[in-house]
């Protein structure tokens, strides 16, 4: 039998109680945990938006946007760009929105430049990639429904309507 693996076993032994007896254990801070894992949210659905104010373009918006977390308030990405008469890039500005922020997508002209605004909102991490740039890509979507009724009250609102619409026929046909 060589030496050399008995003399390698003893010195890991005389190291190991060493090693054990310097390191101490703590306990993390949310801090310490989101820099060591940066892919781990700091609360429970976290999520992360490009993040700009006043871009030249929509590449340089997300090249150099922030990689932080959107603040618990806040719900979804926004997106606001602004369009040139010619059809070019103004600015593009990039956040975290709430509800309130959102409920108001579309685009707008500015009589003063000739200018227009399209905003978007969408629900996700980093959903905001693209920009609007017409009436079709200003949407706001989500992944669920915005409240708990709301498919409940359309049905009711379509059985309405057909209830409303037969006695209509109905009563074109009784007179």
């Amino acid at each position: 039998m060589e030496v050399w693996p008995a003399v390698a076993w003893v010195l890991l032994l005389t190291v190991i109680p060493d090693l054990v007896n310097t390191a101490h254990s703590r306990d993390f801070t949310q801090q310490d945990i989101i820099h060591l894992h940066p892919s781990t949210t700091p609360f429970p659905g976290g999520f992360k938006c490009f993040t700009c104010e006043d871009a030249r373009d929509n590449f340089e918006c997300n090249r150099w946007a922030p990689d932080v977390y959107c603040p618990r308030e806040a719900r979804y990405c926004y997106t606001q760009h602004t369009i040139d008469g010619e059809g070019g890039s103004v600015s593009v500005s990039k956040r975290c929105a709430a509800l309130e922020d959102c409920l108001s997508t579309g685009c707008t002209g500015m009589a003063q430049e000739g200018n227009k605004v399209c905003t978007a909102c969408c629900e996700g991490n980093i959903c905001n990639l693209p920009m609007p740039w017409n009436q079709t890509d200003t949407i706001f979507t989500t992944s669920s429904p915005l409240s708990s009724t709301a498919g409940r009250s359309q049905r009711h609102t379509l059985t309405l309507a057909l209830c409303m619409a037969s006695f209509t026929v109905s009563r074109g046909f009784e007179e």
